[in-house]
């Protein structure tokens, strides 16, 4: 079965514009950042593809992990991308997820390794992640913690 997605942009003007979006949840002014020499108004595709890869990782882990019975007391995660800029060519290089996994305070080892390994699979699963893979390494550092104590 196939699920398609649409969206509606409009840009009026040059490079330094700006422009907006619209789809399904999502509406949205976009420009260029202004770290790369733009005006830096709304969002751009460089915070709209870590977004779409760091909710596709965080909603696919929440999946594994509640199909395998583990329930986390707190799930939340940040993610970092790097875009290099070399000889004005820009390359989408690098996203690291940085997941914390809060189990509870009489989780087992086994279930905190389980935790652990199911943090470093999801990431192979989530479709976005597949859709760069080849040109965008993702790293996946998670934390697992239990109610009260400190990371293993």
């Amino acid at each position: 079965m196939k699920h398609p997605f649409h969206l509606k942009a409009v840009w009026n003007g040059g490079r330094n514009s700006e422009g907006h979006i619209d789809v399904g949840g999502l509406k949205t002014t976009i420009s260029i950042p202004q770290e790369m020499g733009g005006p830096g108004t709304g969002t751009n595709p460089d915070e709209m593809l870590l977004g779409a890869a760091s909710t596709c990782y965080l909603i696919t882990l929440a999946a594994m992990l509640e199909r395998s019975d583990i329930t986390p007391q707190d799930l939340t995660m940040e993610s970092e991308a790097i875009v290099d800029v070399t000889n004005n060519v820009f390359t989408y290089e690098r996203i690291m997820h940085k997941p914390r996994i809060v189990l509870k305070a009489d989780a087992t080892e086994a279930e905190l390794a389980k935790a652990e390994r199911l943090a470093h699979m999801a990431e192979k699963s989530c479709m976005i992640s597949r859709a760069v893979a080849g040109n965008v390494t993702i790293e996946t550092l998670p934390t697992i913690v239990t109610a009260g104590l400190d990371a293993v």
